[in-house]
């Protein structure tokens, strides 16, 4: 696991559909699946106003299937992560199978 600056490209109505990461293009070959991660805002000392936790105590997180724009070489997985309030994508994990193959 680690974390690096990724561009994420969403529709309108905010599903990821392309992928800039390294200098390259990738498109999506999958639905992709979001879920949410509480953020160790504790460890930040960072006070959160009373309900405001949604994309403060949370990251929205999005595991996504990658295939490169040009079509070469296999699907891999990745996860990435969306703060709400930076505005910034990161990715967090590279999935085994093309961790191996890099």
């Amino acid at each position: 696991m680690f974390t690096e600056p990724i561009e994420v490209t969403r529709a309108a109505n905010g599903i990821p559909l392309r992928v800039t990461w390294q200098g390259k293009d990738y498109r999506l070959v999958a639905e992709p699946e979001r879920w949410f991660e509480r953020r160790k805002w504790w460890e930040e000392n960072m006070r959160i106003p009373r309900g405001l936790g949604a994309g403060v105590a949370d990251y929205e997180m999005w595991r996504l299937q990658l295939v490169s724009s040009e079509g070469r070489g296999e699907p891999f997985s990745v996860d990435v992560s969306f703060d709400a309030q930076s505005t910034r994508w990161r990715l967090v994990r590279l999935h085994e199978q093309h961790a191996r193959s890099a």
